[in-house]
Formats: structure tokens, C-alpha cells, sequence
């Protein structure tokens, strides 16, 4: 009598696939996760450029900085305040406030920088509030 192999697959092999499959699983995750933050970052840094350019342009043209990032929308030196890619949210930009002028105590100093709102630490180990 001759005995017949089954086919099909043994418990530890498929085990063994399994295993294989969510450890390439977890790697895949990992780097998504990653590139995602990266891209997150990516905007930020534009979107703090775009301000700073804007900021810089106004006190050019102006001779004083903006009191508010909207002063800067309803002046059209920006369209809109960007989303902080951050904290999704446009209200949590942080901005600091200008050197008051000598010459005129009075007014107000305006804006001269602005910072994201985010406790968040970068990829590079930096806070995204120290940008």
C-alpha cells in the first residue's frame, strides 16, 4: 500500500507566512507614518515662509508691521491664513510682537514673526514652535 501525500499547507507554514506578513506589515506602516509627518513639515515650513515673505513685504511697502496675520489677508499680501499642518487649525498661529518704535511710542508695534502653535516635536527632535 502506497501512501498519498495531501497537499495543501501545514499549520506551522502558514504561521510562518503570517508572521512574515505583519512583521513586512509593521515596517510598511512605520514608513508611511513617517513620510506623512515629513510632508506635514514640508508645509509648514512653506506656509511660515509665505508668512514671513508676506510680513517682510507689508513693512517694505508700509514702513510698519501688520497689527494682525489678517491685516496681512484684508491687505492682500496673503490670499488667506494658511491651516497649520500641524494642529489643522488656522487660529493657533503664534505671533510676536515687534520692537515698539522710539519715535512713536504710541503706536502699536505689530507683528514681526510668527511660530506654529504646536507642542509637536519634529522628526529632527526640534519643537515645530521654535521654527
Amino acid at each position: 500500500m502506497v501512501m498519498r501525500r495531501q497537499s495543501g499547507f501545514t499549520l506551522i507554514e502558514l504561521l510562518i507566512v503570517i508572521t512574515l506578513i505583519m512583521i513586512l506589515a509593521g515596517i510598511a506602516m512605520v514608513q508611511y507614518r513617517t513620510s506623512v509627518t515629513a510632508a506635514e513639515e514640508a508645509v509648514l515650513m512653506t506656509d511660515l515662509l509665505r508668512m514671513r515673505d508676506a510680513i517682510d513685504q507689508y513693512y517694505a511697502d508700509k514702513g510698519k508691521y501688520p497689527a494682525s496675520l489678517d491685516t496681512l489677508v484684508s491687505e492682500r499680501y496673503l490670499r488667506d491664513i494658511p491651516v497649520d499642518p500641524t494642529t489643522k487649525l488656522r487660529d493657533t498661529w503664534v505671533t510676536e510682537p515687534a520692537t515698539p518704535d522710539p519715535s512713536n511710542p504710541s503706536g502699536l508695534p505689530g507683528i514681526y514673526n510668527v511660530r506654529s502653535g504646536s507642542d509637536r516635536t519634529a522628526l529632527n527632535g526640534t519643537r515645530y514652535s521654535s521654527w
